[in-house]
């Protein structure tokens, strides 16, 4: 076990028992004038949730790596674990706020006269009720909420835009790209929602389609039901593709770096295999009607922590006389820490990783997530003087089988 680890488990077991104890205060008010009957069979039904729960609590990390025989029970189980998780971490939030602001009352109730207390004291006990009710109430949508996630982690999305460039040779006014990221084959359960997927995008009728990195969660052979799914992306002009930061293997062991090093070398393969154009720290250039544009990919590159194994420097060699260049960079966070610093010919990124944390609200007038807080540039476009970047959403899920407001994501982008 890591240094620290010992400690760290302490702590979580601390909180979860925190999380306990303010649930299970709460199951026994809401059935306190119920029937022995109603009592019994509630508490049955809340104590074997629990103790699944804390099965799937110990198992986890000798599961981590493993390539799961049945994904459908296993997304089950991960929807469960989160959901039922954050459920009791709202039950504990409500309640805890209220006993500390009823603790602090109480020490105000030492120096002052019952006439002078503050009202909120003397009906601490209503405000009690109302809290524990409310906290049933949040909790039991917030499950709710993660279980209806799940029927939205096929529903894919597609994203129209425009965007205007001013020095776009003319030859490519009105190029169509398809951006996607983040597939996560690892994941997928269902083969014939991917594919639907898939037609969505050849629906486009796109010139260039783009891949963004994270084709697998670990392994290669997470591919093996999906190439055939895969390899019937169509574009007039090719398909172009890069690694993300899951494709290197980095997240489980290997026993060797041999095994490892052919893991990466059979995804690579995989790439070749569905007519995919693998740039590894390189670019090529398009010509049409002896105009040009450069597209440019690169390495898992990232200023958030995450293992780099980009060269952009080598990658853009020899195209700085391509007057339009387009850069494909799995980490958006490499977008203000490299390319706007040192490429301001860069016009135009593309990049995926977040996922929009497959959880938050994603309206014309409101973008929020909890990704945010950790990534200035999380979905969507953005501009910094003449240089854009985008920001795919995913097209695949990770960890949560599910997605709650923020869909799996389609771009469709036509260079003006």
């Amino acid at each position: 076990m890591k240094r620290g680890g010992p400690m760290m488990f302490v702590i979580a077991l601390l909180v979860l028992a925190l999380f306990e104890y303010y649930t299970i205060s709460s199951l026994l008010y809401m059935v306190s004038n119920a029937s022995p009957a109603v009592k019994y069979t509630a508490l049955t039904i809340y104590a074997v949730l629990t103790i699944t729960w804390f099965v799937f609590f110990f198992m986890m990390p000798s599961m981590r790596g493993t390539v799961p025989t049945n994904k459908l029970v296993m997304n089950i189980g991960a929807v469960f674990f989160m959901g039922f998780l954050l459920m009791k971490a709202l039950i504990f939030l409500f309640l805890f706020i209220d006993d500390a602001v009823r603790f602090f009352s109480w020490i105000s109730s030492l120096f002052f006269s019952k006439e002078e207390m503050p009202q909120l004291v003397q009906k601490g006990m209503t405000r009690k009720v109302f809290m524990q009710k409310a906290a049933i109430l949040f909790g039991g949508l917030t499950l709710g909420t993660f279980i209806y996630g799940m029927a939205n982690r096929y529903r894919y999305n597609i994203k129209r835009m425009q965007i205007a460039f001013e020095h776009l040779p003319a030859a490519f006014k009105g190029l169509k790209i398809v951006h996607i990221s983040d597939i996560h084959s690892g994941s997928f359960n269902n083969t014939e929602a991917v594919a639907r997927g898939v037609q969505l995008i050849n629906d486009q009728q796109p010139d260039l389609i783009f891949f963004t990195g994270d084709l697998v969660n670990n392994r290669a052979n997470e591919m093996d039901d999906y190439i055939s799914v895969f390899n019937k992306l169509k574009a007039k002009t090719g398909i172009y593709s890069i690694l993300g930061n899951h494709d290197y293997g980095d997240y489980i062991s290997w026993g060797s770096d041999e095994a490892k090093s052919q893991n990466l070398d059979q995804l690579k393969a995989v790439h070749k295999k569905m007519g995919w154009n693998l740039l590894l720290n390189e670019h090529i250039s398009l010509d049409k009607d002896g105009e040009q544009i450069a597209i440019i990919g690169v390495e898992n590159t990232s200023a958030k922590g995450f293992h780099s194994y980009g060269d952009l420097s080598k990658a853009y060699r020899g195209a700085a006389d391509v007057p339009f260049k387009i850069l494909l960079s799995h980490d958006p966070s490499h977008w203000d820490a490299e390319v706007r610093t040192a490429f301001g010919d860069i016009a135009l990124t593309l990049s995926g990783h977040t996922h929009g944390m497959q959880f938050g609200i994603d309206l014309p007038w409101l973008k929020w997530s909890p990704v945010q807080y950790m990534y200035k540039q999380w979905a969507g476009l953005y501009q910094e003087g003449k240089q854009f970047l985008y920001v795919n959403r995913g097209f695949g899920f990770l960890g949560y089988p599910g997605r709650v407001g923020i869909l799996p994501e389609i771009t469709v982008l036509e260079l003006t």
